[in-house]
């Protein structure tokens, strides 16, 4: 039969798709999704690449760059012997999908190379979303197999000495350019292997970009890099990608070039430009179920390798104890972010999590160890158009009874509405009240302004 013959046969035999609009079972309408025809034909050249170049795939002297010219040398050679009538685009797009299989991430790496998607969801080997401007889309590539899901997921694990399998089936990861990855895998993925990768600038964003964006208005920036440069303790507070990682990465530039900084994180993130930092990043458990390296134990550490500065990537735990009896011992001017939905609950969490430690600690006590270390907070929120916003500026003030008082410097005003595409119009602005922390700034030689804190009208 001719490969004509052949193709044909195999059309007959093709599942015809659900009309439009159809749903399934559960009310949810089903996405179609195109055939692609030239399935087949790519995975027969993917696999005649692997026998072809075999050991050398995973050859450890090789360069990325060598690898990189015999893997499209063979992929030229094969593919010009294969048999299925191809147009010169259809060749150079099976190509570019083998090679991004081999080299990089598959159907991912068009996204991972475009600078517009922040995030990137798979949800099965069949259903791949990104996040662009703060909004979410369904895209049309997709992985072969969950097999083929597998494998890169596999990739990005193995690169950083990490597994995942039936026995470990959840992992965080980081790609080499520093974006941070979360796979889920079968049997506690029910629906096929699930990826999820944020994706962080090579070129991290500086304070001109936040307030570009709006994030950050320029007296809040001058307010934020003036305590920064005046050692406040500053906790960054938001909610699952609201930007806390990036504000972090922002408020650190701050910090003068002759100071010494320790960055402590669960997986490297952070983007420092100056020369003396230290990085460290908490290890798990190995496949013995030992060797871990929690947060807690590098933050103890780091006390002993004379930081200036402490700069913790997020507080989850206990380490939250350790981290506030090092801001009330001499290490001023740390920043660390954790994960609340206002000020006032941020201090709330941070009491929660220094119960965690284990330590039988009154809540008298944790509160004045809070009021006692904790300068500022910055909160931060994606709000409803997308927009990822810092939203107040809130000074903690002290203890009044059992309680932590709070004042906010600068709030985000709503009242300004939204425009006709539904965006915030509103920024950060001044509460026209002069923090109490003025004069200590004073004392290091940073002065406030008194038109930074003034009022806006309207507001």
């Amino acid at each position: 039969m001719s490969n004509l013959a052949e193709r044909l046969d195999r059309a007959r035999h093709v599942t015809v798709p659900p009309p439009a609009g159809t749903v399934d079972a559960r009310g949810v309408e089903v996405r179609i999704r195109p055939v692609d025809p030239y399935a087949e034909v790519r995975e027969r050249v993917h696999q005649a690449l692997v026998d072809s170049l075999g050991p050398r795939l995973y050859d450890p002297h090789l360069t990325a760059g060598e690898l990189a010219t015999q893997v499209r040398a063979t992929l030229q050679a094969v593919i010009d012997s294969e048999q299925t009538p191809l147009s010169q685009s259809d060749r150079t797009r099976i190509a570019q999908d083998v090679s991004d299989d081999i080299l990089g991430h598959g159907p991912l790496e068009p996204y991972l190379r475009d600078p517009e998607v922040s995030e990137i969801m798979v949800n099965g080997p069949g259903s791949i979303y990104i996040e662009r401007g703060g909004k979410l889309f369904p895209v049309d590539a997709s992985f072969t197999s969950d097999a083929h899901l597998r494998r890169t997921i596999d990739k990005i694990v193995a690169r950083i000495g990490r597994r995942v399998d039936e026995s470990s089936p959840m992992v965080d990861a980081r790609l080499p350019d520093g974006s941070r990855v979360n796979a889920v895998v079968p049997p506690i993925a029910l629906d096929g292997s699930l990826l999820t990768i944020r994706k962080f600038s090579a070129d991290p964003f500086t304070d001109a970009d936040l307030i570009a964006f709006g994030t950050l208005s320029v007296t809040a920036r001058d307010f934020l890099s003036a305590c920064v440069r005046g050692r406040r303790n500053v906790v960054i507070s938001g909610g699952t990608g609201s930007g806390k990682t990036t504000t972090l990465n922002v408020l650190s530039s701050f910090i003068p070039a002759d100071e010494r900084i320790v960055t402590i994180e669960d997986a490297a993130e952070l983007q420092l430009r100056q020369e003396h930092v230290l990085r460290l990043e908490a290890r798990p458990a190995n496949i013995e179920g030992t060797g871990a390296v929690p947060i807690r134990e590098l933050v103890k550490n780091c006390l002993r390798m004379r930081p200036d500065r402490i700069i913790v990537g997020e507080i989850r735990d206990g380490a939250a104890l350790d981290m506030l009896q090092a801001m009330n011992t001499g290490h001023d001017g740390s920043i660390t972010t954790l994960h609340a939905n206002s000020s006032r609950d941020s201090l709330a969490r941070l009491e929660t999590m220094v119960l965690m430690a284990g330590v039988e600690l009154p809540v008298r006590a944790i509160r004045e160890q809070v009021s006692g270390a904790v300068d500022l907070i910055v909160q931060q929120s994606r709000l409803k158009d997308g927009s990822r916003r810092v939203v107040a500026i809130t000074e903690v003030l002290g203890m009044e009874s059992d309680v932590i008082t709070l004042q906010d410097i600068f709030v985000f005003d709503y009242s300004a509405g939204r425009d006709e595409k539904g965006r915030f119009l509103g920024q950060l602005v001044p509460t026209g009240i002069r923090p109490k922390f003025a004069e200590d700034l004073a004392d290091h030689g940073v002065e406030l302004p008194p038109a930074l804190f003034a009022r806006q009208g309207g507001f």
